[in-house]
């Protein structure tokens, strides 16, 4: 990747947040039943559990990424995205990456998410799976739905 990218905490008062967490929502709607979809809008970012991240080149907003405590010791990765005209360039994984040593950091144990079962999905599934992620039934406040993925990651003591 020729340009440099920095993953800061995101402003959810930027109107480019706005459109990337409203693209974000209307791709949720487009494959998913009302009911499953489960990605939290702005007030949800809001929440004090919630910590928000997005990833940008200069003043292009590429995409963004949440972590949600859960529990002490669990958290949940949320409203994970890269923008459509920024995908391929291995951003998702650097987001990932990102909440995967934040969670380490705050001492969490596991990392869980839920995602979609369509197969606009895959390559998020896919992502997931390569970095260690592995399916698992509803966790929190989730129940069984034929239009998610329930996927953990035990994380490493050190």
């Amino acid at each position: 990747m020729a340009t440099t990218v920095s993953i800061a905490p995101g402003d959810l008062a930027d109107p480019r947040v706005l459109r990337l967490l409203a693209d974000h929502l209307a791709d949720m709607h487009a494959t998913s039943p009302a009911e499953s979809v489960h990605a939290l809008d702005v007030s949800g970012l809001q929440d004090a559990r919630v910590t928000f991240w997005t990833i940008a080149a200069g003043d292009d907003l590429l995409g963004c990424v949440a972590l949600k405590e859960l529990e002490p010791g669990h958290g949940e990765l949320k409203s994970m995205r890269t923008d459509a005209a920024a995908r391929g360039r291995g951003l998702g994984a650097l987001l990932l990456e990102h909440v995967l040593d934040e969670a380490h950091r705050r001492g969490y144990r596991r990392l869980s998410l839920e995602t979609g079962s369509q197969e606009f999905f895959v390559p998020a599934r896919t992502l997931y799976a390569k970095y260690g992620f592995a399916e698992c039934g509803p966790f929190a406040d989730y129940v069984l739905d034929p239009h998610s993925v329930f996927m953990t990651r035990e994380l490493s003591a050190s």
